[in-house]
């Protein structure tokens, strides 16, 4: 019998049946006071846990009301403006540094950097023949499932993988920060050259490079890359590192945490959560939507007929019919996200750089038109604003990334948010994260076999 199974009637029948009996009302959410995805009417966040790590800040409470005010977020209480510009500021990359903040609290001496550098230099390197054991056999179109199965199978080369100890896990931890590069990388070489026919790289990672130059070269076949290729990477990185306890993949590493799990199953089931497009997969909609705007308008240079567009894909009647203009609107900020708007001046030296003003120009019309087409038509109790993701895709497809990495380059970001959060769980609690739900189920009497 094959593997995969086609979708019979019969399996659509089954899945009809699951439907029906499996359904809820909506009514009962609100009836009885029933947090749906742990949020409130008002989309804020029940409050499930503590943290030093990272804080978000979209309304400022004044009088007892709740009023929007530029996003804020803060990296162990450093504003991201502050640390984005103390080492863009130095000509630095700024990966390895604020790495060392979110794990262990403070900005590093230069002497603390330059061992953390080495540390992590270090611990990059893969178990022998894994690349060829593991990465090139079986490869997969979808690397966050190429990034989790090598994760998971790193557990077989760890003698101490079942360890929970805080000293094992940190060690664990800066392993897998210092490999996931060469984890996504080698799956995309991998998955271009068996199932693409196209030529196989794989080129090994420099000590000398920084975390965002070792992407790109290993990355080229030519292994070639401007500084400010690198530069604009780096921060991409930085941004995407961590955004509070509450986002999905670093609430998954909590509760996977708190079940007492071994540190490579805890991250490869936030690599599970983060692949979902509703949030790591993000961008990869923007990119799409912008594919689709520019084959359905015939001038992207007239606001009228751009326009046109937004209304239809609020209206259900363009691209995924979702109703969505993607990259617009975040579940937590309001008049921005202080990520964006970081990214955006260097999202337009790149532009300039790479020949993609008329691509830049579009982007930020889309952006102008579109937070005021949503305020019109959509009843939203706090502002829309672009998000990081509406210019990340944007900044990958100029850095020449293929699409298959544009969630990895997530994923490699965010193992040290995860990282950090996973030890915070390990230190502070010994409790298994267990939610109540509520069962609206009635009694129904066991009816006999012959009976039914």
């Amino acid at each position: 019998m094959a593997f995969y199974m086609q979708v019979t009637p019969e399996i659509q029948m089954l899945t009809q049946k699951c439907v029906e009996t499996s359904t809820i009302d909506l009514e009962l959410y609100d009836k009885n006071d029933v947090k749906r995805g742990l949020r409130d009417v008002n989309g804020r966040g029940v409050l499930t846990g503590l943290t030093h790590i990272s804080n978000i800040v979209a309304f400022d409470e004044i009088d007892g009301k709740r009023i929007p005010r530029d996003g804020l977020l803060e990296y162990r209480g450093i504003n991201i403006n502050d640390l984005t510009q103390g080492f863009l500021s130095e000509n630095r990359f700024g990966f390895e540094e604020v790495a060392y903040l979110l794990l262990f609290g403070k900005l590093p001496t230069v002497e603390q950097l330059q061992h953390f550098r080495t540390l992590l230099k270090n611990q990059r390197s893969l178990p022998k023949n894994f690349v060829r054991d593991v990465i090139m056999k079986a490869p997969s179109k979808d690397m966050m499932n190429t990034l989790s199965r090598s994760v998971l199978t790193l557990y077989s080369y760890d003698k101490l993988a079942d360890d929970i100890s805080l000293e094992n896990v940190m060690r664990q931890s800066l392993t897998l920060i210092s490999i996931f590069p060469m984890l996504a990388v080698y799956g995309y070489h991998a998955y271009n050259h068996y199932m693409r026919d196209k030529s196989l790289y794989i080129h090994k990672p420099s000590g000398r490079l920084s975390t965002a130059e070792n992407i790109l070269r290993m990355l080229r076949p030519d292994k070639k890359y401007t500084k400010f290729e690198a530069k604009v990477l780096d921060l991409a990185l930085v941004l995407h590192m961590d955004h509070g306890g509450g986002n999905n993949s670093t609430f998954t590493t909590h509760v996977v945490t708190s079940s007492g799990s071994d540190t490579y199953s805890t991250i490869a089931a936030a690599l599970g959560s983060l692949k979902g497009p509703k949030h790591g997969g993000a961008n990869i909609k923007v990119v799409r939507m912008f594919e689709d705007l520019k084959c359905c308008v015939r001038d992207t240079d007239d606001e009228e007929e751009v326009k046109a567009y937004l209304h239809r894909l609020l209206n259900k009647e363009a691209f995924d019919r979702q109703g969505l203009i993607y990259g617009l609107g975040h579940a937590v900020y309001s008049l921005s996200d202080p990520r964006a708007l970081v990214f955006k001046s260097f999202v337009e030296q790149l532009a300039v750089e790479k020949g993609r003003e008329k691509d830049y120009r579009l982007y930020t019309m889309v952006e102008r038109l579109a937070k005021e087409i949503i305020a019109n038509e959509r009843h939203i109790y706090k502002g829309v604003s672009a998000n990081v993701d509406f210019y990340s895709g944007f900044v990958y497809s100029m850095l020449e990334l293929p699409l298959e990495l544009y969630t990895p380059m997530f994923a490699i970001a965010r193992i040290v948010g995860w990282s950090a959060h996973r030890m915070e769980e390990l230190i502070n609690t010994d409790k298994i994260i267990r939610p109540a739900y509520m069962n609206i189920q009635e009694h129904v009497p066991y009816v006999p076999l012959g009976e039914r």
